[in-house]
């Protein structure tokens, strides 16, 4: 390698500045960094308005976005043990109740136990982990939990739900953002009958009363009653087999892959299907597929999802080697 020149050390001056110039960059970076981390630990919103953000996005049923702020809440601003159990608490219990994810709620009841000792959510936040771990299948877990823990007083409960306090049950708070997510858990015909105000107080009165029978079967230890476990069992089973054959049916039927054209070349195959008959049967009228366009698309749609059915029940199926007896039965 050729040198232009060397200084007075005998150093070649292009290595001298390439020296300096890598100096340079790492110093540039270093300020770029240091920079990022300081933009990243100076929160851009009060602790009200970052709270207040957190409980808006709850209360419009943006769960998995609220618990996102509250947990950046809790991360990145100063606050006292009793607010930090207090966030935690309200975390857990949208992991819980509303999102229906034990293991992360489970995680954040277990940092109250661990970090807050003193929290006045403390033992309700032990009882809720030994929901998860019922929920989880890990009854022996829960078992152990409840050995080592008193129960809660009822002076202890928590009040930790965003939203204004509409009802309550002895210490427990039903708030606006509850009651809004028990409408939305209805189907979409039911929620617009809920439009006047006695509708909704008829609505809270039924949900009050539900959580009333539950609380006084759960004392008596139905929850534990034979019959109960088997109806759960079934009722589980169920709800799984739906959920499978929902995600292998939208998978196998990608509504997007299909066109317009597709739609219409269905209608000419079964056209007949939509021709208007008379009394004897008769073709009186052929509608145009402008007309019954929608009704050709929805016949389209569950064809395409029986036949994904079958298919998929004729794998399952042939992959379990399952044989039925027909002849042994008279």
């Amino acid at each position: 390698m050729i040198f232009e020149s060397q200084n007075k050390y005998g150093l070649p001056v292009r290595m001298k500045k390439k020296n300096l110039l890598i100096r340079n960059v790492s110093f540039i970076l270093f300020i770029l960094i240091y920079a990022g981390c300081q933009s990243r630990s100076t929160p851009g919103l009060s602790a009200e308005q970052k709270r207040q953000l957190a409980n808006a996005l709850y209360n419009q049923q943006l769960y998995q976005q609220a618990v996102d702020e509250y947990v950046d809440y809790l991360r990145n601003y100063p606050l006292d043990a009793k607010e930090q159990s207090s966030i935690s608490y309200m975390i857990a219990n949208i992991y819980f109740e509303r999102l229906h994810d034990y293991e992360n709620a489970l995680a954040y009841y277990l940092r109250i136990k661990q970090l807050y000792p003193d929290s006045p959510v403390q033992a309700e936040a032990t009882k809720k982990m030994v929901e998860c771990l019922e929920r989880l299948r890990r009854s022996v877990d829960a078992q152990q939990v409840m050995e080592q823990t008193a129960a809660l007083s009822e002076s202890q409960k928590p009040t930790n739900r965003p939203g204004e306090v509409i009802a309550r049950i002895g210490n427990r708070e039903i708030t606006s953002g509850d009651f809004q997510y028990e409408i939305s858990r209805l189907p979409v015909y039911m929620q617009e009958q809920l439009k006047s105000r006695q509708q909704k107080i008829e609505f809270l009165k039924d949900f009050i009363i539900r959580e009333l029978l539950y609380d006084s079967a759960k004392r008596k230890g139905l929850d534990k009653d034979k019959e109960v476990r088997e109806g759960l069992i079934l009722a589980e089973k169920s709800l799984m087999s739906q959920k499978l054959l929902q995600e292998e049916i939208e998978k196998a039927v990608n509504l997007e892959k299909y066109s317009n054209a597709d739609v219409e070349l269905y209608f000419k195959a079964n056209s007949e299907k939509y021709a208007e008959k008379d009394e004897q049967g008769k073709i009186k009228r052929m509608p145009s597929f402008a007309e019954v366009k929608e009704r050709v698309a929805q016949d389209f749609i569950r064809e395409k999802q029986k036949a994904a059915y079958e298919e998929l029940i004729e794998r399952l199926m042939r992959a379990e080697n399952v044989q039925i007896y027909e002849q042994k039965f008279q």
